[in-house]
């Protein structure tokens, strides 16, 4: 029997409703006021999690990376990544590339597809896989490269926007560099990663050079790097003058820092925390099929560190189910209890 047939608490839903409704019919993005982006992450941020935060408030979500080479030799598995939920909107699809051909044919291939407001171009991603060819961070290194891919998107795309999401830099800042060849290029807005491509994810967000950047450029420019309060949201719009802030990492297992951020959200009560774990797992089984219940251990292991008493033991026991019907009791059963 289908996880979906099942009939589910009659609480279900109860809390959910309560959250903030996307306006369906905007898909431009208001830079007038902060705007606030869920960043692409590789294993996280697809449609399932994506609907979720939505759901939140969160202004703009973005599709994992997309390889530009996988999509154009029609790998299935790249073509769902495409897929937005209903409520996306405004939506941008990332894809990573350095081939100009191979871009168009990308950039052609997602202006079929309805519902797309930005193609983004990721140089970025700091993957060892993706920057050996030259795709991702490793663009920086061919900055006229990076600058014709951006030319590429903007001249075949029909979406209302493109954009760039980059880092500081690979080994060595050069930011400004970067933003003005972005701008020149026909970006009509950029996401900044407030690291080097050498400091991964570990070395300090230099947030005076994203200061710099936005003193660089005149196109928006969304502060992006270990944003994980509202309080620290704050003083970065403050600090770098960004027209928003895009959160990656501080959104796992916390859905909620949007509506934190933007309408001074309360910490969520254990009740809310369980409605948001099952509706995020129906909406896994409901994408990925029986086989959504082993990718959504890794989120389980985010949020069970809410403050659950038995928290390892969980995490333990998740990690060898396979089964949705039993790990949708585990997951119930576990979120039921209140917090240590």
């Amino acid at each position: 029997m289908s996880i979906l047939s099942v009939k589910r608490p009659d609480t279900y839903r109860k809390f959910m409703p309560t959250l903030a409704v996307p306006n369906l019919e905007k898909s431009t993005l208001d830079f007038s006021k902060p705007l606030y982006a869920l960043a692409p992450l590789a294993g996280f941020t697809d449609l399932p999690f994506r609907s979720v935060v939505k759901k939140f408030g969160v202004d703009l979500t973005v599709s994992e990376m997309i390889s530009s080479n996988a999509l154009i030799h029609h790998s299935k598995k790249t073509h769902k990544m495409l897929q937005r939920a209903p409520i996306e909107n405004p939506y941008a699809i990332q894809i990573a590339g350095s081939d100009l051909e191979v871009i168009r044919r990308a950039v052609e291939m997602i202006n079929e597809l309805d519902g797309i407001t930005t193609i983004d171009l990721n140089c970025g991603c700091p993957a060892p896989k993706v920057v050996n060819n030259l795709q991702g961070s490793s663009l920086l290194t061919d900055l006229p490269q990076m600058g014709k891919v951006i030319e590429t998107i903007k001249k075949y795309s029909n979406k209302e926007y493109t954009s760039v999401k980059f880092r500081l830099g690979f080994n060595d800042k050069n930011h400004k560099e970067i933003a003005k060849i972005c701008e020149g290029s026909g970006a009509d807005y950029i996401a900044v990663h407030g690291r080097t491509r050498a400091g991964r994810y570990k070395a300090a967000v230099d947030y005076d050079a994203l200061a710099e950047v936005k003193n660089t450029v005149s196109i928006p420019m969304l502060a992006n790097g270990d944003i994980d309060t509202p309080e620290k949201a704050q003083w970065v719009l403050e600090h770098t003058g960004a027209n928003g802030v895009m959160i990656g990492r501080a959104a796992v297992g916390k859905p909620w820092i949007f509506k934190q951020i933007k309408e001074a959200m309360a910490e969520p009560t254990p009740e809310l925390i369980r409605e948001v774990v099952l509706e995020h797992f129906d909406q896994m089984i409901a994408h990925y099929d029986k086989y959504g219940a082993i990718v959504f251990r890794k989120n389980l292991h985010s949020y069970s560190k809410a403050g659950y008493a038995g928290a390892s033991a969980f995490r333990n026991e998740v990690n060898r189910i396979e089964d949705a019907l039993e790990m949708r009791e585990v997951i119930d059963t576990f979120f039921s209890q209140p917090f240590i």
